[in-house]
Parts: C-alpha cells; sequence; structure tokens
C-alpha cells in the first residue's frame, strides 16, 4: 500500500500536491530470491509455448484489445470512420460488428490451444468442470447484464464516435461491480479454459473403455 502525503512549500497560495510516499522503502527492499515459485514452474511446465495453436491464441488476446481501442481513439480524433459511413451510429455499428467476430475468433483460438496442450493432473475432476459451468453463468449474466443495460452503442464504444448515454447506467450489474463487462468476460474465459478440457479428458476415457 502506498500512502500519498500532501506538502506545500512556503508560499501560502501555493496549491498542494500529492507525494506518494512508498511503504516499507517500496519494492527496493523486496527480496525476490525468497518468493516461492514452485507452482508457477508447475504450471508453466505443462505448457507447449513452440505449439502453433498456442501462439496463434496468444496473438489473437492480444490483438483484440489493442485493434479497437486503438481505432476507436483514432475515431474520437479524427472522425474517419463516422465521416466514411455517413454516420456515428453506423460507423459504430460495424465496429462493433468486427470486434464481435475478433472475440469468436479469439474464443475458438483459445480451445483449439486449450485442447492441444499437456494434460494436468490436478484438473482431472469433475468439480473443475461444475466450477467451469459456473463460471460461465456467473459470466454470461454479467456480460448479457451489462449489455442490455448499455445497448449496442453502450457496448461497443459509442462514447469514443459521440454517442453518449443520458446518464451514467447505476442499476444491477453496474450497481454489484464497477466493470460487469470485463468481469464477466473473464469468468467466461476462465470457465472455458476448464470446460473443454474437462470434456477432452472424460471423452479420452469412454473411448478407451469402448476399446477395452
Amino acid at each position: 500500500m502506498r500512502d500519498v502525503a500532501a506538502v506545500q512549500d512556503g508560499n501560502p497560495g501555493e496549491n498542494k500536491y500529492p507525494v506518494p510516499l512508498d511503504c516499507c522503502g517500496g519494492l527496493s527492499n523486496v527480496d525476490y530470491s525468497k518468493m516461492d515459485v514452485t507452482l508457477m514452474k508447475e504450471v508453466l511446465k505443462y505448457i507447449n509455448f513452440r505449439d502453433s495453436s498456442f501462439c496463434i491464441a496468444v496473438i489473437a488476446i492480444i490483438f483484440s484489445p489493442l485493434f479497437w481501442n486503438v481505432v476507436a481513439r483514432w475515431e474520437h480524433r479524427t472522425r474517419t470512420l463516422s465521416k466514411l459511413f455517413g454516420s456515428p451510429s453506423l460507423a459504430c455499428y460495424c465496429l462493433g460488428f468486427i470486434i464481435i467476430l475478433l472475440n469468436v475468433y479469439r474464443s475458438h483460438s483459445m480451445t483449439v490451444a486449450m485442447r492441444l496442450q499437456a494434460r494436468w493432473d490436478l484438473m482431472e475432476r469433475t468439480d473443475v468442470f461444475y466450477v467451469g459451468v459456473a463460471l460461465m453463468v456467473l459470466g454470461t449474466v454479467l456480460v448479457v447484464g451489462s449489455f442490455l443495460r448499455l445497448g449496442f452503442t453502450g457496448t461497443f464504444l459509442g462514447d469514443y464516435f459521440g454517442i453518449l448515454m443520458e446518464e451514467k447506467v447505476t442499476c444491477f450489474p453496474f450497481n454489484v461491480l464497477e466493470n460487469p463487462m470485463y468481469w464477466g468476460s473473464t469468468a467466461n474465459y476462465l470457465g472455458l479454459a476448464l470446460i473443454p478440457f474437462t470434456e477432452q479428458i472424460y471423452l479420452e476415457r469412454s473411448q478407451r473403455r469402448k476399446l477395452q
């Protein structure tokens, strides 16, 4: 945690400026050599970083938010898309459609990559599957609830196109979380990571039983 102290020089008319103070001397006093990274090493040994599907999934994960944030900021500064499509609403709908396609491809690439990675014994449990289902249900409620409150343009960066809402949304799910769309998407992807993995394990077991 960092404390903030307001300091003021000798002139009474000067403004006060917050000066951050590092607790315990800051991160320079942390001895990283004593950190326990056993769990991280255990997880990393199951990941094949050279697998092409894994690399594609990583690129898709990075590219999607980078693309729409750059395009939205560019539109906010230049209004080029609004001029090209003839209206801010049509331009926003087109960008939203592209974002949806990118998200679909990102989810697909993640699923393919996870199916081709090594198996972790800890994940070979039925309760892991149900945790994944619960996360996806929770994530879907948050995402759909946010979409219904914000509408299409409110969800897909309409404010960058000059399409503003009448007032700030404060009802569910925004009264529970500040960024329910992002948290819901995170829950969905985490649940997706658990479900295909567990499904594949039980599918392989069923196939082995048929061959016996």
